[in-house]
């Protein structure tokens, strides 16, 4: 008698009229309940993906690895310069961001060494470990072959100054770098924030004219690149058509709006469709 009460008593997993939704969405919407809590099934796949969310901001970017599949793919002449910011560690990194926007005394030093030529690029482009190094690991070499490939097919040559490659860095040291390898227009790739959804998310933050100091308004950035996000040719394409209108109109950020997007121009007639930028 008490076996076939104690059965009774189990709650039943009751379903989610949403649930057919998330086949369009990663957002944790109709998990169904079970009683008045979670599904099981739903209850560990939150704490797992909490823990990739915690795992991909505490593991170390695998620099020299990732500089020989960068060598192999893209048919670089030298090795990517290696880069460390003023944040010893981890720690310091995560406790002060100020420390993770300079580089050490040692990297400016081998950057000035690489830029004692004097010559001039259109891009630098720079990868960063930022909050996710799995994102950079993962992501920087799908990415850079589309780049490398849409800048091979553009009307304009692009000068590409050699790549580096930063650990325990923010956004705002590719400033530094871009200014010290005398380029016009930067491109920072760095390791999105990771979320419950997305610990491999890939940012890609561009900036006319870097130098020490720039606010975030001097900044374009696409975001998301990965492969369940924005795919690394769609991201490229975008890229380009940034990098081709900052170069036109010697500016970026705020005043150089990415309309990629869009669908329909705005004041056109017939509801024509086109992929464009707007410069305001």
């Amino acid at each position: 008698m008490s076996d076939n009460k104690s059965k009774e008593a189990l709650p039943i997993v009751i379903t989610n009229p949403w649930e057919r939704l998330r086949a369009f969405t990663d957002a944790r919407i109709g998990l169904g309940r079970a009683g008045i809590s979670l599904p099981t099934h739903q209850l560990l796949a939150f704490q797992l993906a909490h823990a990739q969310a915690q795992d991909a901001v505490h593991c170390s970017l695998e620099c020299d690895t990732l500089a020989n599949e960068l060598s192999a793919a893209l048919s670089l002449n030298q090795t990517p310069i290696a880069a460390h910011s003023q944040a010893v560690d981890r720690a310091t990194y995560l406790q002060r961001p100020d420390y993770g926007r300079r580089l050490n005394d040692a990297s400016r030093e081998t950057l000035q060494q690489a830029a004692e030529s004097g010559q001039r690029f259109d891009l630098a482009v720079v990868i960063v470990d930022g909050l996710s190094a799995l994102a950079v690991q993962q992501n920087s070499v799908p990415f850079l072959t589309a780049l490398y490939r849409a800048f091979e097919n553009d009307q304009r040559e692009w000068q590409l100054a050699p790549l580096t490659i930063v650990e325990q860095g923010r956004v705002a040291i590719g400033d530094e770098i871009g200014a010290l390898l005398n380029a016009d227009a930067l491109l920072v790739m760095i390791g999105e924030r990771p979320g419950l959804s997305s610990p491999d998310s890939l940012g890609l933050y561009m900036t006319w004219a870097p130098e020490v100091g720039l606010k975030d308004d001097r900044r374009n950035c696409i975001s998301n690149v990965r492969p369940a996000g924005l795919k690394p040719e769609e991201a490229a394409r975008r890229l380009l058509l940034l990098l081709n209108e900052a170069r036109q109109r010697k500016l970026s950020g705020v005043q150089l709006k990415d309309r990629s997007e869009d669908s329909v121009l705005e004041g056109t007639s017939g509801g024509s469709t086109q992929n464009f930028l707007v410069a305001d």
